[in-house]
């Protein structure tokens, strides 16, 4: 019965703060005609400051699209990412493990959803990422270099999000995107990342987290 009483009350919660932050949003952000999950979330975390403050990003799966935001709201940039090939919300035991040693199977490859307070670091190959969920080896990093680098790059900016769809899990960005926005802003502290869910509502899910 207290669980239920909490999540009745945020979820009052989150009615309430997007309703008074309808209509404003970052001038910047509604120009990218955001999905209805993006500007629910939008709302949410501008409203009742979520973040306490640290730079925020929202990760649209099913746009396969990602939003930065600076402390107060305003959005910093956008862009098209590649996100787990594997549809799904979770990660799937032991995913962490298998990532060291390259031995992913196809259900592995989920981006989860959720909110995850990043790190700034390095992985095996000494390659700078932000960290979501170290343990599960889910991180936000630039699209890397070798022999899928040209195909990934012609997905990154295919027009449909589903060709987006083919990374082992971890958030791709361009890379200028990441030397230009994510490093500058996520580089030596930490920010919140919110990951929008593609099997479940997204007040469903962050009201029971």
């Amino acid at each position: 019965m207290q669980w239920k009483s909490r999540a009745a009350l945020l979820c009052a919660a989150w009615v309430v703060a997007c309703a008074a932050t309808a209509g404003n949003l970052d001038a910047g952000f509604e120009r990218q005609q955001p999905s209805a999950d993006a500007r629910e979330m939008a709302e949410f975390v501008q409203d009742t400051h979520d973040a306490g403050g640290r730079p925020y990003l929202i990760v649209d799966k099913k746009a396969a699209r990602l939003f930065v935001f600076e402390g107060n709201g305003r959005m910093l940039a956008s862009t098209p990412v590649l996100l787990g090939a594997e549809p799904g919300d979770h990660s799937v035991p032991g995913v962490g493990e298998r990532a060291q040693t390259g031995e992913l199977a196809p259900e592995d490859r989920t981006t989860p959803a959720g909110r995850f307070l990043t790190q700034p670091g390095r992985n095996l190959e000494g390659e700078h990422v932000i960290w979501l969920d170290y343990n599960a080896a889910l991180a936000l990093h630039r699209l890397r270099p070798g022999r899928a680098h040209q195909v990934r790059a012609a997905r990154l900016e295919h027009s449909q999000p589903h060709e987006r769809r083919v990374s082992l899990g971890c958030v791709v960005v361009p890379v200028a995107f990441y030397v230009d926005v994510i490093e500058p802003l996520l580089g030596s502290r930490r920010g919140v990342v919110y990951v929008l869910p593609e099997t479940q509502s997204v007040r469903d899910l962050f009201v029971q987290l």
